[in-house]
């Protein structure tokens, strides 16, 4: 009867723990879901930016919306940090913070080793229709939307063959239109709903 019972809760907590599991890496396969009052920010759409937010150099300007304790946004900085790599002389690139949590600018730019410009403001996100993240806000040099979306396809940043967020960068560099960058795929957000990560 002892041994019954042992096994019982032994079964019971692995269940738990699997179930704990599942969930965890269940819910970001799942499209994150829209916010109430959500309103979309179509392409081409003039951005308003804020005091201290700006071109330099007549460049594109690439916003980074990290969350730095979503499970997402970790994965990708290193997919992330190849589009700083490859375009980073053509390309103005941001970070944009958002979480619950209190870090500094120099917090963040240590923990990811990161070198670029970091700031702290939750009301872009909604001027550019972002409401997860790791999501990318790719403005043209005029302020106006040219693409916000996904890195990839991938949950881990892994999947070239659906590089929306280097398509969007080469595309705007090169005055092109790309059809991959008005896909479903590239737009449906995944990830961690702002405005911060529960885990």
């Amino acid at each position: 009867m002892r041994k019954l019972i042992v096994g019982c809760w032994l079964a019971l907590l692995l269940g738990a723990i699997g179930t704990l599991f599942w969930y965890n890496e269940w819910q970001y396969q799942l499209p994150t879901p829209l916010p109430k009052g959500y309103t979309p920010v179509q392409a081409g759409s003039p951005i308003a930016l804020p005091a201290g937010l700006s071109h330099t150099g007549g460049k594109p300007l690439f916003l980074h919306f990290f969350n730095p304790d979503c499970p997402c946004s970790k994965f990708n900085i290193a997919q992330f940090r190849a589009l700083v790599q490859q375009y980073g002389t053509q390309v103005n690139f941001t970070v944009v913070a958002i979480t619950q949590k209190h870090y500094t600018a120099a917090d963040i730019q240590k923990r990811f080793a990161l070198t670029l410009p970091v700031v702290f403001n939750d009301s872009l996100a909604s001027l550019c229709g972002v409401y997860s993240t790791p999501q990318v806000a790719l403005l043209d040099a005029n302020n106006r939307l040219f693409y916000r979306g996904n890195y990839n396809r991938s949950r881990y940043c892994t999947d070239e063959k659906t590089s929306y967020a280097s398509m969007a960068v080469s595309s705007l560099l090169n005055s092109q239109v790309n059809t991959l960058l008005v896909s479903q795929a590239a737009l449906t957000s995944y990830g961690c709903s702002l405005p911060g990560c529960n885990p």
